[in-house]
């Protein structure tokens, strides 16, 4: 039903349309702005809506600017009958036509505000629009776009014609019509100003501009500032003398938007002669100072919009363009790496290259740069998954003049504005970080001091203002950028170092930590203690990439770490180091802390050119040095066998004093010449697990080989579990570290036994020479003879009872192990 009525209003407009044309084409004496009456004698049988005399209006321009009023016709209809009026403005050639509404009352709802949509909406009081008839002939005006229906208190947007002609088709079926239901003003303006240049043949609204005809001057929309035309396309080619570039500039833009790639109506801007040259930008929406330059003499606008039913409520655009000698020429940004940004003046891009160099300069080099001229410089090195860099700035030469009335510390006129944090991704150019201007010499007062940027991004707007000046000189130098804490090796390596006299605590960490360190790279981090101090240092995060990660408790090597890995080792004051572990996995180290008289500690970050990890990030802390043997621990030698235990065994172990880093206790341990050292441990319980998650916060380090790091041990031992150790020489040392970190465990306790090594698998004497177990349960050692009355477990599998013969009272100590209780005792902590 609705659409059978969308079609009888139409053929009743076309109908009346025949009518109202056929009497303008026979008024020659019109004048302008006078109004026609039709009679109602029409040739034409009254169709239905039913049209009555003094209801249609025609206004025609004989030429020259015109304007006037029109408003609503005075209806009185008390049997609601169907009336339709039908409003024509036609221009002279040479003319467009506009109409605008003042007021709109017209009694209905409108389908979303919008000028078409569903019925009934708007269907007994509207009004319809025409503004794109090419001529008065009635085929043109049913083929002719639909301009919209409205009712409703919006009005309907301004209107101009595409051609000469525009039709406002008034429907109503109310009682009473009042002249006040809408009131508009109408205009014949000039239509040369919508024909920029020489037209294209056989198109609407495409034209060429050439510089030798017009060198500035105004580019509008083909309707503006009318609501545009849907499905048209208009080509703008500019076309210049050779040195000549072109300024375009959008006063107003306002087409609609379908989304940031605008799919639907759209501005094109080429940086050449046709549609294959490279495009500065597709720009929809409303766009405010929007300013763009050709790269030479030639420049192509393309104005399209998509073919839909509904109608659009946008104007279009308004621009000036000028052609110009005087625009910023670009050799001097091609002559170098840097690359002219489309559609700017004199703006730059400069992409690193893998740690590159080169120059900036200003606009003109090398001759004084010209006024009034805003450049800017976008410097970016590389950041991706395996590279992050820094940009330095150093100054050669730079000549921006203040002004003589200037006050210090200012730049009344011209300047160099540097941002060095990124702050053009947000468009805060207000923040700059360096403002620069003035004379700089090579000696004091000298050139603006380096700037480094904070990441990959430096930034430089120039403003030239109105004084000369023979501008700057700068070289930029990529930096890779390891956001790593402390002080960095000058050759820009990955190497850092931390000195005792610059700070006594502080961090490091991966390169770019948190994110993942890069691929193919090899750090250092050196600290660096006076002769009185040692360093601790604690991991707090670690994951270094293992693939092929298959550890064996507490043995972190090179066997068990061949991809990525992080060493330690202990520096001796002549150069020389001593190896503490090789990690990788999520097998955290335990903490470090170099030895006393030692220089201090290094550590090493090795990564492969596979996959990497999140890396690490460590605490590290000054203190004064400690005795050798830490906090407790001692020395231990001249007896058999004896017992070491962690602080306060059997009651868990403590955390270090409040503001110390860690608490540390060293034991040494020495066996007659010729013999080795078995330890067993009977029990351990410390915070940690060896191949889960590691020793970040205790751990018991054991050297009992030569030459090699030590064995990290941490986490519980099962009543089960087998640990014990045989050395490879006649001594071992224990060290047992508790970071500030620490919650506490159980500890541990072990015995150490010194052991002869069996021959053959057997001991002198057989069994009993073993101590009373097989060699090949004690780790293949021999154990004392005595050993096995001692109460003690020296071996994991030694008999839990005491043998016969040993007829020794119990709790007797051998005499040559009283030296080692002896020995314990004075190594306590007082």
């Amino acid at each position: 039903m609705a659409a059978a009525y969308w079609l009888n209003s139409l053929g009743c407009l076309s109908l009346s349309l025949i009518c109202l044309f056929t009497t303008t084409l026979q008024t020659t004496n019109v004048l302008a702005g006078e109004t026609t009456e039709l009679s109602s004698r029409a040739t034409f049988a009254d169709p239905s809506p039913t049209k009555l005399p003094k209801c249609d209006r025609t206004f025609v321009s004989r030429g020259g600017t015109t304007n006037g009023t029109f408003h609503a016709p005075e209806l009185i209809n008390p049997g609601n009958h169907s009336r339709q009026c039908l409003y024509t403005f036609l221009a002279a050639p040479g003319q467009r036509v506009l109409v605008q509404f003042r007021t709109f009352e017209l009694r209905g709802k409108p389908p979303d505000g919008a000028a078409v949509g569903e019925l009934p909406a708007c269907m007994h009081e509207y009004m319809d629009i025409y503004s794109e008839m090419a001529s008065l002939e009635t085929v043109e005006l049913v083929n002719s776009a639909f301009g919209g229906r409205y009712c409703g208190p919006i009005p309907p947007r301004r209107r101009v014609s595409l051609h000469r002609a525009v039709a406002l088709s008034f429907y109503t079926d109310k009682m009473y019509t009042p002249p006040t239901l809408f009131t508009g003003n109408y205009e014949f303006i000039n239509a040369s100003d919508f024909e920029v240049g020489t037209p294209v043949p056989n198109t609407m609204c495409s034209f060429v501009i050439e510089a030798n005809k017009r060198r500035r001057g105004l580019l509008l929309s083909p309707t503006y500032p009318g609501i545009y035309p849907k499905d048209i396309t208009c080509n703008y080619m500019f076309s210049g003398q050779p040195g000549q570039r072109i300024r375009l500039e959008f006063r107003d833009f306002d087409l609609f938007f379908g989304g940031p790639h605008c799919p639907f109506d759209w501005v094109r801007v080429y940086d050449g002669p046709d549609n294959t040259s490279a495009v500065i930008g597709t720009y929809c929406g409303q766009q405010r100072n929007l300013v763009l330059y050709s790269s030479d003499e030639r420049l192509l606008v393309t104005f399209f919009t998509l073919p839909r039913s509904a109608s659009t409520q946008n104007r279009g655009f308004k621009a000036i363009f000028e052609f110009s000698e005087s625009f910023v020429k670009l050799d001097f940004i091609s002559k170098h790496d840097a690359e002219h940004i489309r559609g700017s003046e004199c703006d730059q891009k400069i992409l690193s290259k893998k740690e590159s160099t080169g120059f900036v300069y200003h606009p003109n080099y090398p001759f004084p740069y010209i006024q009034k001229v805003v450049c800017r410089y976008f410097i970016y090195g590389m950041q991706d998954s395996q590279n992050l860099e820094r940009v330095r700035l150093e100054f050669q030469n730079f000549s921006i003049p203040r002004g003589f009335k200037a006050k210090p510390d200012t730049c009344p006129d011209g300047y160099l504005k540097v941002y060095l944090r990124g702050q053009e991704a947000t468009d805060s150019y207000d923040k700059h970080d360096a403002e620069l201007c003035g004379e700089g010499v090579s000696g004091p007062p000298a050139f603006p001091p380096p700037l480094v940027s904070d990441g990959p991004r430096l930034v430089m707007v120039f403003s030239s203002g109105e004084l000369q000046g023979r501008g700057f000189k700068a070289k930029y130098t990529f930096e890779t950028e390891y956001r790593v804490p402390g002080t960095a090796a000058p050759g820009g390596e990955c190497a850092f170092t931390y000195r005792s006299e610059a700070k006594k605590r502080g961090e490091f960490n991966s390169p770019r930590y948190p994110s993942n360190y890069p691929s193919r790279t090899n750090c250092t981090y050196t600290l660096d203690a006076t002769p009185n101090e040692q360093v601790t240092v604690v991991f707090d995060h670690f994951k270094v990439r293992a693939d092929s990660w298959n550890a064996t408790a507490g043995l972190y090597g090179g066997a068990t770490c061949s991809e990525d890995w992080v060493e330690a080792w202990w520096t001796g004051r002549e150069g020389s180091r001593v190896p503490l572990g090789r990690w990788c996995g999520p097998a955290t180290p335990g903490p470090l802390q170099s030895p006393r008289g030692a220089a201090g500690l290094l550590l090493a970050l090795h990564t492969d050119a596979d996959s990497v990890a999140s890396g690490f990030k460590a605490r590290y802390v000054f203190e004064p040095a400690k005795s050798i043997f830490g906090d407790c621990g001692g020395n231990m030698s001249g007896a058999e066998w004896g017992v070491v235990t962690s602080p306060r065994f059997p009651l868990p172990y403590e955390q270090p004093a409040r503001g110390a880093a860690s608490r540390v206790c060293n034991w040494f341990v020495t066996a007659r010449p010729g013999k080795r050292l078995l330890l067993n441990f009977e029990h351990f319980a410390v915070e940690g697990h060896l191949t889960e998650r590691g020793c970040p916060a205790a751990v018991l380090r054991l050297w009992y080989e030569s030459p090699g790091p030590p064995l990290e041990l941490c986490g519980e031992k099962a009543p089960s579990d087998r640990w014990q150790y045989l050395s490879s020489s006649n001594s071992i040392r224990l060290s047992f570290i508790i970071a500030d970190k620490a919650v506490g465990a159980g500890g541990w306790r072990a015995v150490w036994t010194e052991v002869t090594v069996a021959e053959g698998g057997e001991c002198a004497g057989g069994a009993g020479g073993a101590g009373g177990a097989d060699p090949g349960d004690c780790a293949g050692a021999c154990l004392p003879p005595a050993a096995a009355c001692s109460r003690l477990q020296h071996c994991a599998a030694m008999p839990p009872r005491r043998p016969p013969h040993c007829g020794a009272a119990p709790g007797r100590v051998a005499p040559r192990a009283a030296l080692v209780v002896l020995s314990l005792v004075l190594a306590a902590p007082h």
